[in-house]
């Protein structure tokens, strides 16, 4: 497939309360390798022309300064989740000096939202300083972001349903526990593989690392990430060299071009 090189940097890769957690001293929150630090789930992706993030966690405005990310055309909501949506409120600065009122991509149930968590943006503009947003509605139909095209991916959050999405041979899936067999074909043929995997124990509403694997297998890309990563699971080094030679965990920073 021809297509311009597209870049993707993980912003955060930690679960919903990051990495470490307050007040934990494990040896996965005490650790010394930069690995083990995770913000909220995020990713950033990059064409030649556009760029767009998907979820703007609470640590979105500290991921955009640690990255050095400047310029940003669309936000792209894969579920209405505090830990996903919390830091919206920081593409002010967008508005701003970029001079652009933000596209803001999400489903109808998380329109509500977000209407619902910053409701001062969605009064007109007698809100000074208010984030300047034009909603687009999602589906499970195909869409484009500037040169960026995009299939979603539906799955499920214990009851919720959410999206992940496909952008030509890479495909990003976060806080799922259930993909449907019509949704696993839409994401076969890809190259990467991203999705969550919280924990080694099971939980109600996310794969944990033995179910991410089991997914893996299904799909057979060339290589697999894991993100949305808690504290339990164990420490980086460690849970790496557990894996099959073509997974990895994901850490924040970590850049992938494709």
């Amino acid at each position: 497939m021809n297509h311009n090189k597209l870049r993707f940097t993980f912003l955060g890769t930690g679960t919903s309360q990051g990495v470490p957690v307050i007040t934990c001293t494990c040896a996965v929150c005490t650790s010394k390798d930069k690995k083990d630090n995770r913000t909220r789930t995020s990713l950033f992706i990059q064409s030649s022309k556009t760029s767009v993030i998907v979820d703007t966690g609470p640590d979105f405005r500290h991921q955009m300064l640690r990255e050095k990310l400047n310029d940003l055309d669309a936000v792209l909501f894969t579920h209405g989740h505090k830990d996903h949506v919390a830091g919206l409120d920081d593409i002010r600065p967008f508005n701003y000096l970029l001079g652009k009122t933000m596209d803001v991509y999400a489903e109808e149930s998380v329109q509500e939202i977000l209407k619902r968590e910053f409701a001062y943006a969605f009064v007109g503009h007698d809100y000074p300083g208010a984030p300047q947003i034009n909603l687009k509605t999602i589906d499970e139909t195909p869409f484009t972001i500037g040169d960026i095209p995009i299939i979603p991916i539906r799955a499920m959050h214990k009851n919720l349903p959410v999206l992940g999405f496909r952008v030509h041979d890479f495909t990003y899936i976060t806080d799922a526990n259930y993909i449907a067999p019509k949704d696993l074909e839409k994401i076969k043929g890809s190259k990467v593989l991203v999705l969550n995997a919280l924990r080694k124990e099971p939980h109600y509403s996310h794969f944990n690392l033995e179910q991410a694997i089991e997914i893996v297998y299904k799909v057979q890309p060339e290589m697999a990430y894991f993100t949305h990563i808690s504290h339990h699971l164990g420490l980086h080094e460690v849970v790496t060299h557990e894996l099959p030679d073509n997974i990895s965990l994901a850490y924040d920073g970590l850049q992938i071009s494709l």
